[in-house]
């Protein structure tokens, strides 16, 4: 298949420090891709290359199977930077006609765009106000409109809902969804687990310039943990001694087990609890996450990468 973009053997240094080193990866049609790494891992290099901003050494970029080569290839790309990159003294539809220009639309073809883009993020209301006067949310909103406005094939997305409250989060994600159903192919660059975890079909992890592995959630965990999961027990009064299979936990009255199948081991896990004297207070089952999966490949933590 035509991956919608595709990276082969990226490679780039600036002087004695390599800041690439092989950095290989798939995006594939309508997917939305969540780009995981520390800081000082390559990922603005590498988004730096994608966009024509740095050129790389050596290595290959395709976009729609095509070497990434001309200009006129760029507008099938889209990018929406961390930094805010509007006009705050410009009104809502003034910032949207300035970048619908910067991207070659003209006439009749640009005010379709600008009302579409108006109407994508809620804010045709407020089309003729400054976007100075505008919530955190409302600006990341126009920011997103203003780097998709040409209607790319791929977009990359640095950390698009850094600093906004969970309902102009949970709306940003919604005017995402809008375009994935459209068959809009997506790179996120992101430090929240849960837009990770939930919000992206694969995961790709990058470190040292090159990724470090790729896949599902599910695949990462099971490729990098296992299949065990932590199983945590609270019991009234305290434990003196952990039965059989358990060990004891943080607490007086908490005990602890990994448990490779959960239907099968756990009543026996329950049973030994009880013939050892001890009334059950409250139980979790809990999955290997992604942040223990990125601390397992990186030596960091996700949330302080």
């Amino acid at each position: 298949m035509d991956f919608a973009l595709q990276t082969i053997d990226l490679r780039k240094a600036f002087g004695n420090q390599h800041v690439l080193r092989g950095a290989s990866l798939q995006l594939a049609p309508g997917e939305r891709l969540g780009l995981l790494g520390p800081n000082g891992a390559g990922k603005t290099t590498l988004i730096r290359c994608l966009t024509g901003r740095t050129r790389p050494d050596s290595g290959t970029i395709l976009l729609g199977g095509r070497p990434l080569e001309h200009r006129d290839q760029r507008h099938s790309l889209g990018l929406v930077p961390q930094e805010l990159a509007i006009y705050s003294d410009l009104t809502a539809r003034e910032n949207l006609q300035i970048f619908g220009r910067l991207y070659g639309l003209r006439g009749r073809h640009l005010r379709q765009r600008v009302q579409w883009a108006l109407a994508w993020t809620g804010l045709s209301d407020r089309a003729g106000d400054p976007v100075g006067r505008f919530s955190g949310g409302m600006q990341r909103r126009i920011n997103l409109a203003c780097g998709v406005l040409h209607a790319p094939e791929v977009i990359l997305l640095d950390e698009p809902t850094v600093g906004v409250d969970p309902q102009s989060r949970a709306r940003i994600f919604a005017m995402l969804d809008e375009l994935g159903a459209t068959g809009t192919s997506i790179i996120l660059t992101t430090h929240q687990l849960d837009e990770a975890e939930t919000r992206c079909d694969r995961i790709v992890i990058f470190d040292h310039g090159r990724v470090v592995a790729e896949g599902t959630l599910d695949e990462l965990i099971r490729r990098t943990l296992g299949t065990a999961r932590h199983v945590r027990l609270r019991v009234h009064g305290t434990v003196a001694a952990a039965p059989r299979y358990w060990r004891r936990g943080g607490r007086a009255d908490e005990l602890e087990a990994q448990l490779e199948d959960v239907s099968r081991r756990l009543p026996q896990l329950l049973d030994s609890v009880e013939r050892a004297g001890h009334r059950i207070a409250d139980l979790a089952v809990a999955a290997p996450s992604l942040n223990q999966v990125f601390l397992q490949l990186t030596g960091n933590n996700l949330r302080d990468a």
